[in-house]
């Protein structure tokens, strides 16, 4: 059964006529035709059911193969969580031809229309959907890639990611006692640069970056309060989705652990909203496995796990292992999806890293109540 989310400050994000809509708009055919109008059932309440089957997806090349989306499909989830780096289009030039032509590609895949329909999809862009690797706020083209996205995405104009500058987005699902908010934040729009090793520098785990000095900013100001708002919304359960890792601490590649002030920050506002339920889910790495970050005075007010599920049909095999600090699987390094099953009765949420053909590869239990 498909489930509609409530409103929190944005439609849902792809807009289709279900079935639905098509009778209504049968209906409306036949008044306006002065016929007499078919009953139709009153439209149900989205917050009536709670979300129990959420998936996440990541790291998708438009030009390869994707058996994985068809095992996405097989497992039905009433959420789809589309990471970032959805198609890979980095551009050269204004033109954002690279990037038009890779969405272009993706939406012939049969499997990614499947279930872009009839269902709750969430989408936030990383890097190479952005257009640039690594990219972030000093991009000068983002504003045009912005379009593209909302475009293939079909985010209707009244939408508030239409106005504002950065995609972040949340929407709250199922009844009170019950609700799973999910969080989409921007981790590109607003950042600031990252800091190159110098030449020669050889960092635990690999990478390219050291960890910025004070003044780093992640999100902005703006993208910091819709946070904090979006936490002090009553909630059970938030899935908050970060395209690139924020527990991990083994690499050197882009992370929050780079920019460490503001993953302070993170904890600190967890802690001063009062926000339960938060539970993270990230992709970028090519590469799946399941973190935690321990409670404590510089962390966050109780453990809070991550998800990260990378990548969908474009593994790197470079990375079978690396520094572990807060890893609770090993790094499971072929194609992968997550999927997030909730089970309200039980109390518990399980966070799985799933193979191309649909078998768990990693996975670890969360107790609702040990996170609130």
């Amino acid at each position: 059964m498909s489930i509609p989310p409530s409103r929190h400050d944005a439609t849902i994000v792809s807009a289709r006529i279900g079935r639905r809509g098509l009778i209504r708009a049968g209906a409306a055919g036949l008044v306006l035709a002065g016929l007499p109008a078919i009953g139709l059932p009153a439209a149900p309440d989205p917050t009536a059911v709670p979300v129990s089957r959420v998936a996440l997806m990541s790291c998708i090349h438009q030009a390869r193969p994707a058996p994985a989306l068809d095992h996405v499909l097989a497992y039905d989830p009433q959420v789809a969580i589309f990471a970032g780096d959805n198609v890979y289009g980095d551009v050269s030039g204004p033109a954002m031809s690279e990037l038009a032509a890779a969405y272009d590609l993706a939406a012939g895949r049969p499997a990614l229309a499947a279930l872009r329909r009839n269902r709750a999809v969430m989408p936030i862009w990383d890097d190479h959907d952005y257009g640039l690797n690594d990219g972030g706020a000093d991009f000068p083209h983002k504003a045009a890639a912005k379009a593209l996205f909302l475009k293939f995405w079909e985010v209707e104009a009244g939408d508030p990611r239409s106005a504002r500058p950065g995609l972040h987005h949340a929407m709250v699902f199922g009844p009170e006692g019950r609700r799973l908010q999910v969080i989409l934040m921007d981790l590109r729009s607003f950042r600031t640069a990252l800091r190159p090793a110098p030449q020669g520098t050889t960092i635990p785990g690999g990478g390219r970056y050291l960890p910025a000095g004070p003044g780093a900013r992640m999100l902005g100001e703006d993208q910091w309060a819709w946070l904090a708002g979006c936490f002090r919304q009553p909630a059970d359960l938030r899935l908050v989705v970060s395209s690139v890792q924020l527990v991990a601490d083994g690499h050197g590649w882009e992370g929050w652990s780079r920019m460490p002030d503001e993953r302070a920050r993170f904890w600190r506002l967890i802690r001063d909203t009062g926000a339960r339920g938060v539970v993270l889910l990230s992709g970028d790495r090519h590469l799946g496995a399941i973190y935690r970050r321990a409670a404590g005075p510089d962390g966050p007010p109780y453990p809070v796990t991550e998800l990260t599920s990378s990548s969908v049909n474009l593994p790197n095999l470079a990375i079978v292992d690396e520094p572990g600090p807060n890893r609770l699987t090993p790094i499971w390094p072929l194609e992968n999806w997550g999927r997030i099953d909730i089970d309200w009765w039980a109390g518990t949420i399980d966070l799985a890293v799933v193979d191309a053909g649909g078998i768990p590869r990693r996975r670890v239990s969360v107790s609702i109540a040990g996170i609130a």
